[in-house]
């Protein structure tokens, strides 16, 4: 045996054919081929990962049937967007509303963690630093309650709810099969992202999510079961749910030189802008209120944002609308500018009161309209494309740059809007110089931020 031959990883199960191909290489010589020695790929995995998709699907539908019904019993709606609805609204509906989520979901939540004391919820934590155990019972419950919240107009992303239930999914499963805690690990954070990706219909996007930030690596056995329990959870979210792309109707937007150059230089401009919101969320994250206070406190953040929503309505709600506008060229300076300040600012009141939610669209929406107001103010110097197009470049690299995940950005804007494939050399740009810029400075994304204090 040759030293080289002795060097090479083993490949873990091995290959049903042994011999080697005619060069004597080894097909564990390419770098994503590896063994699955950490979470074994086993028969068992495979029908548990399949029942983890179907779960973490039918969850999404059930959390969005709620979020949805919410949604209308509150602002008086059947159909359209919520930011038509709340425009509509009375300002005295726009604040009772605000009112009485935060009544409900300070109570609520206080009472939950009393009762779970020694539960977690914390998916994240729970895959990079400890053993994938979630509580089913803190878990769902503080999933209900953050999409009823959002429902009636807190400014919070409703995919918390799905991708933490996808990985408390994977989490019983894999207890009950018996798995390993490697491979219950794997299990939860396929669930996790299959959670994002049914919620949402962005398949590719949820397994980049679980290959790239949840673990960290790209590798064959990570992507396998993550691109698996992606598709058939969103697949089996199309029971409720429908099958188009999130933001509908964007335009296909065309390179132009002047949105090239803008891209380059707006880039790390960006990510300056998401070094200092990830640290705001994770002052708000490290303070957030848990005691008795939560409830006073809650009451007051949603409050706030009812009274700021009376001028400003399309602040209800996880910003879905707000990126939309931005896309399709909606707004003016002094709108785009004020949601790209607001938006960040009443996200960060309400985590901060103690509620929970997600911050990936309210992360999107703030990119988008960060990027159109650039765009409009570059256009008086060099026109030749449209705000849209530009707020598209600022989306995908503020999320970029905000979840330290570059790949995963591009292909959940892509997939998000099924629009941008001709603009996609200015987004890559863009989205470069934004991560690059926001790793150097500090390294941090919207998710390592809110890890609670050990």
């Amino acid at each position: 045996m040759t030293d080289r031959q002795k060097n090479e990883r083993k490949r873990v199960p091995p290959p049903m054919i042994r011999r080697r191909i005619a060069s004597g290489r080894g097909a564990t010589e390419q770098p994503n081929a590896g063994g699955d020695e950490d979470a074994m790929l086993t028969p068992r995995f495979w029908l548990m990962l399949v029942l983890t998709g179907v779960a973490t699907g039918l969850f999404a539908d059930l959390l969005m049937f709620i979020l949805f019904g919410v949604q209308h019993l509150a602002f008086g709606y059947h159909s359209g967007p919520l930011q038509a609805a709340a425009e509509r609204a009375s300002d005295v509906r726009r604040v009772i509303s605000l009112l009485i989520a935060g009544v409900f979901g300070g109570i609520s939540w206080y009472f939950l963690r009393r009762s779970t004391p020694a539960g977690s919820s914390q998916i994240d934590d729970e895959i990079w630093t400890g053993d994938g155990q979630l509580s089913f019972t803190r878990s769902f419950g503080s999933s209900l309650i953050s999409e009823v919240v959002i429902g009636m107009g807190a400014s919070m992303g409703r995919e918390a709810a799905p991708k933490l239930m996808g990985g408390v999914s994977g989490s019983l499963i894999a207890t009950w099969s018996h798995l390993s805690p490697r491979q219950r690990r794997l299990l939860v954070a396929c669930g996790g992202g299959a959670g994002l990706a049914a919620v949402y219909n962005v398949p590719l996007g949820g397994a980049l999510f679980t290959a790239e930030i949840l673990l960290g690596s790209l590798t064959l056995s990570n992507a396998l079961p993550a691109l698996a329990c992606s598709w058939i959870a969103t697949a089996t979210a199309w029971l409720y749910l429908p099958n188009h792309a999130t933001y509908r109707d964007i335009p296909a937007y065309r390179f132009t030189m002047t949105l090239f150059v803008f891209s380059v230089l707006v880039g790390p401009l960006v990510g300056l802008v998401a070094s200092a919101y990830i640290r705001l969320i994770a002052w708000v994250s490290h303070h957030r209120l848990t005691g008795p206070s939560s409830i006073g406190a809650t009451v007051l953040a949603f409050g706030i944002l009812g009274l700021i929503g009376i001028e400003y309505p399309q602040l209800f709600g996880n910003g879905k609308d707000i990126a939309h506008s931005a896309f399709v060229g909606q707004g003016g300076f002094a709108l785009l500018f004020a949601l790209f300040i607001l938006k960040p600012l009443v996200t960060s009141l309400c985590l901060g009161s103690g509620a929970a939610g997600g911050v990936f669209t309210p992360t999107l929406s703030t990119g988008a309209t960060l990027g159109g107001f650039l765009g409009l103010a570059w256009s008086l110097l060099w026109h030749g494309s449209p705000v849209g197009a530009f707020a598209l470049v600022g989306a995908a690299a503020m999320i970029g740059a905000s979840m330290q995940a570059p790949l995963t950005a591009l292909v959940l804007v892509l997939e998000l809007t099924h629009s941008g494939f001709s603009i996609v050399v200015p987004m890559m740009a863009a989205t470069v110089g934004a991560t690059a810029v926001t790793r150097y400075i500090d390294g941090y994304s919207i998710y390592s931020a809110r890890l609670t204090a050990k």
